[in-house]
């Protein structure tokens, strides 16, 4: 079985930097991709960025510019580094990872970040 665990989020200042952080625990498995997705109070759950094990990245066009996602594969973690943090970033952040041949999703608990001053 597979475990996402984050950590990092917390209360920031707009302008201010957070760095989240997602390990996945487990055996036997294969992650082609990990990533972090947001969902705000009475909104949907939406993508942030994405990077494969090759390392290619997406980001979503809100953030670009702003964040940057990157990935230890020999720690199986991948980091989201958000600067310029603005109010509309305020949300909970999920880690997700496409894992084996069916990409199959897993997901993080979720990790709250409130930018406020």
């Amino acid at each position: 079985q597979v475990q996402l665990v984050e950590s990092g989020g917390g209360l920031v200042q707009p302008g201010g930097s957070l760095r989240l952080s997602c390990a996945a625990s487990g055996s036997g498995f294969s992650i082609n991709a990990m990533g972090w997705y947001r969902q705000a109070p009475g909104e949907q759950r939406e993508l942030v960025a994405t990077i494969t094990s090759g390392g290619s990245t997406n980001y979503a066009d809100s953030v670009k510019g702003r964040f940057t996602i990157s990935r230890d594969n020999a720690k199986n973690t991948v980091y989201l580094q958000m600067n310029s943090l603005k109010s509309e970033d305020t949300a909970v952040y999920y880690c997700n990872a496409k894992i084996g041949r069916r990409w199959n999703d897993y997901w993080g608990q979720g990790t709250q970040v409130t930018v406020s001053s």
